[in-house]
């Protein structure tokens, strides 16, 4: 379905909760939305079973979207649903995977300085082990950083939405947010040259990868990881909708910010990424294929998290980020002590 511009009408995607489960919805306009299966279901659609998820959605690939958009223009005020009154899970529940990049030179010097400052402070004299780790070279950025994209691997089944607790997890002291624009693939590519990387694109949303900032310390010491620095239920947060491609004319123009308990942290854009969307997607793809329904997020942004200034979170802090054109993700930090309350 096209506008009278013959452009692609953009659709904004949810997965709301409700007494069948969690469900697909897509927005009609910011305070209403339609669940696209019962859409469907009242429009004899043969292509119903595209539409029992969002991940299923995104399988269907281009016609199943061609027909989600179909179905969100032919809406009646009865079919819509207020949008506040609604539990929202993470789009994309449980994804099929997730990466997360290192992409932003700000944000890669400032936390490597920090993490010279947060080891020295266990130090009896913290002065000198600071110049000590300072001297040894080992806290430069590589060569390898601007060659090529670097990513990790994150838990796919520790995915949360907005408003939900993020579990305080028993190992860790120092807890951090992190401000990053998320990619999610929707179609299946393999060795895709970075002219046309950006068609496997499907959308965008908002992720913010709760980190144990102490324990990914310790553990980086190895040369490796992070693991359970970042490994740790509800760790994921990601939302709260997903945007697909059309809607946004320019990634890296977002205005993005986040802030706890209502303080403003950081205000930026997403520009400076090192390596651009198409880049990382093109070098994911070198003999390995990508699916619909992996996500890639694309890194903190400079001064995007706590730990490059080495202030962090507390039990019951709310962390607020915001992307232009994506919305609000909301969560909350909770320890287990105050849960069982």
């Amino acid at each position: 379905m096209h506008n009278e511009t013959n452009e692609p009408i953009a659709v904004k995607l949810i997965t709301y909760r409700s007494g069948r489960g969690e469900r697909l919805a897509a927005h009609v306009d910011d305070h209403f939305v339609i669940d696209v299966l019962d859409a469907a279901e009242r429009a004899s659609s043969a292509q119903q079973g595209d539409f029992v998820s969002m991940l299923s959605l995104l399988r269907g690939g281009d016609a199943a979207l061609d027909e989600a958009r179909r179905l969100l223009a032919a809406s009646r005020p009865a079919d819509r649903m207020a949008l506040d009154g609604l539990s929202l899970a993470a789009p994309l529940p449980v994804p099929e995977q997730i990466r997360d990049f290192a992409n932003y030179e700000l944000h890669v010097k400032q936390a490597l300085a920090a993490s010279m400052r947060l080891r020295s402070r266990s130090d009896p004299d913290p002065a000198a082990a600071l110049a000590r780790l300072e001297a040894s070279g080992n806290f430069a950025i590589p060569p390898v950083w601007y060659e090529r994209p670097l990513y990790y691997k994150c838990n796919r089944f520790s995915v949360v939405g907005p408003d939900a607790d993020i579990e305080w997890p028993s190992f860790a002291q120092l807890l951090d947010f992190e401000l990053e624009l998320a990619v999610v693939i929707g179609r299946r590519v393999k060795n895709v040259p970075v002219e046309q990387a950006m068609q496997a694109v499907f959308g965008y949303t908002i992720y913010n990868d709760f980190s144990a900032r102490d324990t990914q310390s310790q553990e980086t010491a190895f040369r490796m990881g992070p693991a359970k620095g970042k490994d740790f239920d509800t760790g994921n947060a990601m939302g709260p909708c997903i945007v697909t491609r059309d809607e946004i004319a320019d990634p890296y123009a977002l205005r993005m910010r986040v802030s706890v308990n209502g303080h403003l942290r950081t205000e930026t854009v997403a520009a400076g990424m090192q390596h651009d969307i198409a880049h990382c997607i093109s070098f994911l793809s070198q003999s390995e294929t990508l699916y619909p329904g992996e996500v890639l997020a694309m890194g903190t942004v400079g001064n995007g998290c706590g730990y490059e200034s080495l202030s962090f979170l507390s039990d019951g802090d709310v962390v607020d980020i915001e992307v232009e054109g994506i919305g609000r993700l909301r969560n909350r930090l909770v320890k287990a002590t105050r849960r069982q309350t």
